[in-house]
């Protein structure tokens, strides 16, 4: 099939917090950190909601390879920028115990107007997340890419939870970040729609009667990028390591390929219902890879390893054509084995009791890989 040169290029952004390492808490430190790492980076590098958060975004990408390339190049030069004000940086989706209540919300308008506009969900917005940007220029292909996507974000979440501290208390969760996000109230996974038209006068809806300020503001986990001629998937923590960031950008194109190549063809796809893919994601963030999932096609909960290996079976065409099935899926398998980052994290606090030791061991896994 030919496709335009442009599409199925990977862009990927990540939020990283800024770490004390005597306290091991998060700390203010964005507008010092921030012209250290410009130096090298330039505009990639940009702060966040809170000034103890610091994001970059890769350049686009075309293959796995540049990915890993750029996401080395990027988290060294964050962690060199971070080390010179005297600081740490750590990926994971929450941090164990810091306080949202001590955080210092960065004086940018767009989120000084969170504030205003969402008052105590901004203040305790203290999350880090990972998104996927993938090249898709038909708008109205993009939609029909997004219908058929949405059945299998769940998959993606469990693997790349990160978050099951908060405020020092185990939550019960693989990503508790998920839940904090949840809130919000264009959050969380899309509805059908079908065309770009329905999309838009929706988006359009959601303006004019105030409920977001602006299109960039509807937060689904998978949305119409504004500025870019992609498809966003938004639903990830941030990954502590770069293999597993790799895998969640090599899984979400080669999702958004498939899905494209069915939409193509004119295949039917599920309609499953939007409560039935809730308690999907909900499941999902409670328990990881730890238990069972739900199948949404089936609607049934299978184990979680049967409906990992039965998403890979989908995008497998997709990731060998890339070259990049052997990659991926030894990084999924490895991440079931292993466990997620959440199910690791636990791993060291039951050894140690100690949530100082789970800061140091997610600074350790953000700085896997890089040297």
């Amino acid at each position: 099939m030919s496709l335009p040169t442009k599409d199925f290029t990977i862009g990927v952004e990540e939020e990283y917090q800024i770490i004390d390492p005597k306290t091991r808490e998060l700390r203010s430190r964005v507008q010092q950190i921030l012209p250290l790492a410009e130096k090298a980076l330039g505009e990639v590098v940009q702060p966040e909601v809170q000034q103890s958060q610091i994001e970059i975004a890769t350049p686009v990408c075309r293959s796995l390879s540049e990915v890993r390339a750029e996401l080395v190049r990027l988290r060294r030069e964050i962690i060199a920028a971070a080390s010179i004000d005297g600081n740490q940086i750590a990926a994971a989706g929450t941090h164990p115990f810091s306080e949202w209540k001590e955080q210092e919300l960065a004086p940018k308008e767009r989120y000084q107007g969170l504030m205003r506009d969402y008052q105590q969900l901004t203040r305790e917005l203290v999350i880090f997340g990972c998104h996927v940007h993938v090249g898709i220029s038909d708008r109205e292909t993009a939609i029909r890419v997004m219908n058929r996507a949405r059945v299998w974000l769940a998959p993606i979440l469990a693997l790349a939870a990160s978050s099951p501290f908060w405020l020092g208390t185990d939550t019960g969760y693989a990503s508790y970040r998920t839940e904090i996000w949840g809130r919000w109230p264009i959050s969380g996974p899309p509805l059908i729609f079908s065309s770009q038209a329905e999309y838009q006068a929706v988006v359009e809806a959601l303006i004019a009667t105030g409920s977001v300020e602006e299109a960039t503001k509807v937060y689904w986990d998978v949305r119409l990028s504004e500025r870019f001629p992609t498809v966003e998937f938004r639903l990830a923590d941030v990954c502590m390591t770069v293999d597993e960031a790799v895998m969640v950008a090599g899984l979400v194109r080669s999702l958004a390929r498939t899905c494209y190549e069915q939409a193509q063809a004119d295949k039917p796809f599920s309609a499953t219902r939007h409560e039935l893919i809730r308690a999907a994601h909900w499941r999902a963030a409670r328990y990881g890879l730890d238990t069972e999932l739900i199948d949404v096609e089936v609607m049934r909960a299978v184990p979680a390893r049967e409906l990992i290996e039965k998403f890979l079976a989908f995008v497998r065409p997709s990731l060998e054509e890339y070259g990049d099935w052997d990659e991926v899926s030894s990084l999924v398998r490895e991440t079931v084995q292993r466990g997620n980052g959440a199910t690791r994290q636990r791993e060291v606090y039951k050894r140690t009791g100690r949530l100082e030791d789970v800061v140091d061991y997610i600074v350790a896994e953000t700085l896997k890989g890089i040297d």
